[in-house]
């Protein structure tokens, strides 16, 4: 080989070494870079496998709220369709007062809507526990429950615990004692449950048990305020009707005795009216009886007193003049009794003419102005001539006026006052007579126009009367479709107040 051969490879040789030198390096350089990439993707990836795990995380947690949701959801759907339930059963037993006809209106279908599995209602009639309406629930299951209820003994018996107004209740959120549990379940059927008493006027008379057979559905405390509500509800359905039924047989009852009471009042009337007849044919039979003779008495005093048939002594003609006086007494005693008679029986015709009040009071102090000067009494008579016309018969209003008039002078004392006032009230007259006299005690006012009644007081053992004049005043007036009252207090006077049709 020639030197510059071997010069050349040296070079190349040199040359090639520089490469793999600078090769290594670049290897190595690429090497820590991609290193370095490798550590931040690794940091990326692992932060990306955090975020995946947080997102799972609240997939989970999303997808666990959404099915709490769909479960609070579908509860609230069920008790909102157990109160509008609630809502129809209470519209539909409200509107009865039969207590057998409240059961037969809660339908089977309204149980069922109250979304529970079991549905039973008892009641006790005359002390026998009795059903009356259920849900799922056959004829024989119903009739081994009552036999296991009534074959249960002692206070923590279920029917005991029931009378005493208490809930038994098996929910998600409370625990019975286990044998009473196991109790319940076997005689029931059901794993959650309420046992709700029905009360009237806080006495139990019967229950509810509603409930569910599954694990997979257990009722809340939430769904007691369902089950109270529907055992309210048939409480007050059933009280109305027990009222309404009080109520209809005490107007029943009532009735019965005001139709009675009414049978006897009326044939009392109608002995009232014969007995009333009767006296009244008597007074008159009588009266007529007495005229007679009376007249005969009065005309021999009047021819002995007038001497006609001879001298009399004077103490015989003294004599005379009292039986002359008293006749005319009893004379006037017999016409009022036969004018209370005849008015009281129908028999008097009134006749009924136009008249001025004024007139005739005017005309009645005239006639009575004798006592009243004897007496210094004093008048105050406040009765317009421009008063409205009454319709009245002349002659009874003048009896009537000089009645009420005379008994005011009779029993006001002297320097006394009397008072006269009329006022025009509606379609009548009213005629107020007033004094300042003695007065009536208020045992007698409602007496005062009874026939014969005089009112027991020392001035009236001094003066005078039959105690037929207010009665017959009374009468008058009533013949006349007016009404007669009085008012009085002792020692202040009395006010005597009487109606009568205006023309």
């Amino acid at each position: 080989m020639s030197l510059l051969s071997a010069k050349a490879l040296e070079i190349f040789i040199n040359a090639l070494g520089l490469f793999g030198w600078l090769a290594v390096i670049l290897l190595v350089a690429y090497s820590l870079d991609k290193k370095e990439r490798l550590k931040k993707a690794s940091k990326r990836l692992s932060k990306i496998e955090s975020a995946f795990d947080n997102l799972d995380e609240q997939a989970k947690l999303i997808v666990k709220t959404d099915l709490e949701l769909n479960k609070t959801q579908e509860e609230l759907d069920r008790k909102v369709s157990g109160l509008f339930t609630l809502q129809r059963i209470s519209r539909t037993i409200s509107r009865t007062f039969d207590k057998e006809e409240v059961f037969r209106r809660i339908e089977k279908s309204f149980l069922e809507d109250l979304g529970f599995d079991k549905v039973l209602l008892f009641i006790w009639k005359d002390n026998i526990l009795t059903h009356r309406a259920s849900v799922n629930y056959d004829k024989d299951k119903i009739a081994s429950i009552l036999d296991s209820l009534q074959a249960e003994k002692g206070r923590g018996s279920i029917l005991s615990r029931i009378k005493m107004g208490k809930t038994i209740a098996k929910t998600k959120e409370t625990v019975l004692g286990e044998t009473f549990e196991e109790d319940v379940k076997k005689i029931f059927g059901l794993e959650y449950f309420f046992v709700t008493p029905i009360q009237l006027k806080e006495k139990t008379i019967g229950f509810i048990v509603i409930g569910n057979t599954s694990e997979e559905y257990p009722i809340t405390e939430g769904d007691s305020e369902l089950v109270k509500i529907l055992s309210t509800q048939i409480g007050e359905a059933l009280e109305n009707a027990q009222l309404f039924e009080e109520t209809w047989k005490s107007h029943q009852e009532l009735e019965t005795k005001v139709k009675l009471r009414t049978r006897e009042l009326s044939q009392a009337l109608d002995e009232i009216k014969q007995v009333s007849k009767r006296k009244s044919d008597f007074i008159s039979a009588v009266s007529h009886e007495l005229r007679t003779p009376l007249t005969s008495i009065k005309g021999y005093a009047s021819i002995l007193i007038s001497e006609k048939l001879g001298q009399i002594p004077q103490k015989v003609k003294e004599r005379l003049k009292k039986i002359n006086y008293h006749s005319d007494d009893l004379t006037q005693l017999i016409n009022d009794l036969l004018d209370i008679s005849r008015i009281e029986s129908g028999k008097t015709e009134l006749d009924l003419k136009t008249l001025n009040l004024s007139e005739l009071v005017n005309e009645a102090l005239d006639l009575l102005s004798p006592q009243i000067k004897e007496k210094g009494l004093e008048t105050q008579i406040t009765v317009s001539k421009e008063l409205p016309k009454l319709t009245a018969d002349r002659r009874q209003l003048e009896r009537v006026l000089i009645n009420l008039i005379g008994n005011a002078i009779k029993f006001t004392p002297k320097a006394g006052t009397i008072s006269v006032a009329a006022k025009a009230k509606d379609s009548n007259m009213q005629i107020d007579i007033s004094d300042t006299g003695v007065g009536i005690p208020a045992k007698d006012l409602p007496y005062i126009f009874d026939e014969f009644y005089r009112s027991e007081t020392a001035i009236n053992e001094n003066i005078k009367g039959s105690g037929l004049g207010l009665s017959l005043v009374k009468y008058i007036i009533a013949a006349h479709n007016g009404k007669i009252w009085v008012k009085s207090e002792i020692k202040k006077g009395s006010t005597f107040s009487f109606t009568l049709p205006l023309a």
